[in-house]
């Protein structure tokens, strides 16, 4: 007698739902450990603890954006903006099968339960990491703490998102660079510092697209931030200065001799790109195309940091 082990297809439904609620395919952040091991002196490269550190880091804020999208699933299907943001219009470039709660994939209880589960998960590995990493201090134990709670309660409980918080908690990927730097190194050179503004801007350079287009569902339910309170033109001007701050933040890192000149050959690739990104959401109201561009600009960043990493440090 043979014993069939193999998941049910029920069971495979329900793992692929949980997985697509919680953003699990959404790589994108989790790629900071790369550009931090990179920025990581020669002697720290190939250390246990560093590997330990950045791997219970990575696990941890994994379920931290699990916790915060599952739980923004959550209200967006109580306060009807998802079935409004996700309607068969935009169905070309924004999946439904993404939203598990709109497709009745998951009721809400699950999410709920799976978004405070994934909260508990963080929470737990990210206090391993304090205790583990070789350099520790005060105010980024704090640091780690807001940006957990922040992040948990961004459109769910204080609802942050919805009280002129939501771009502020957007920039907070940016954060995945620098927490580990300083816990693995104990201080933050300006190298890092650039790394962590560009990445978090990257990050916003996908999410305001979003937001221009999300903008009636979102004043439908409430949302309070810059697309929802701004004209669509003042809108459009707030996100050309977002891409801007990008060019001024690697200006000012040269100025003050931060990273050596050389680093702008990296970039422009990318700002090219980011012409184009900037053409199809500004110029042609392409907002979903324009979102694309920036996951893609944002995927093709890590490898330029990571290069400068290892021209900067390790050649």
């Amino acid at each position: 007698m043979s014993l069939n082990i193999a998941a049910s297809p029920d069971t495979r439904d329900r793992l692929n739902a949980y997985i697509k609620l919680g953003k699990l395919g959404f790589y994108d952040y989790y790629l900071s450990a790369f550009i931090v091991w990179a920025a990581l002196p020669g002697s720290q490269l190939w250390d246990g603890t560093t590997f330990a550190v950045l791997l219970l880091y990575i696990a941890g804020y994994v379920g931290v954006v699990a916790a915060t999208v599952a739980l923004d699933d959550v209200t967006g299907i109580r306060d009807g903006s998802d079935a409004h943001n996700y309607s068969p219009e935009t169905g070309a470039l924004r999946d439904l099968t993404r939203k598990p709660l709109l497709s009745g994939a998951l009721t809400v209880r699950q999410a709920e339960l799976f978004g405070w589960g994934a909260m508990v998960w963080g929470a737990i590995l990210w206090s391993m990491v304090f205790v583990i990493a070789p350099e520790t201090s005060l105010w980024v134990g704090l640091l780690m703490a807001a940006v957990l709670i922040s992040n948990v309660q961004y459109s769910y409980g204080m609802k942050i998102s919805y009280n002129f918080g939501q771009e502020l908690i957007l920039v907070t990927p940016g954060l995945a660079i620098l927490v580990p730097y300083v816990l693995l190194t104990g201080e933050a050179t300006g190298l890092v510092i650039l790394e962590t503004v560009l990445f978090g801007l990257w990050s916003l350079l996908v999410s305001i697209y979003s937001n221009m287009n999300d903008v009636e569902g979102d004043r439908l339910a409430g949302r309070r931030n810059l697309a929802t309170l701004t004209s669509p033109s003042a809108y459009r001007k707030i996100i050309v200065g977002a891409h801007l701050l990008e060019l001024i933040a690697v200006a000012v890192a040269i100025g003050v001799g931060a990273v050596p000149l050389w680093f702008v050959a990296l970039m422009v690739p990318l700002w090219v790109m980011r012409v184009s990104q900037a053409r199809a959401g500004v110029g042609q109201g392409n907002l979903l195309q324009a979102r694309m561009l920036g996951i893609k600009l944002h995927r093709w960043g890590v490898p330029a940091l990571l290069l400068a990493n290892v021209l900067a440090l390790h050649v």
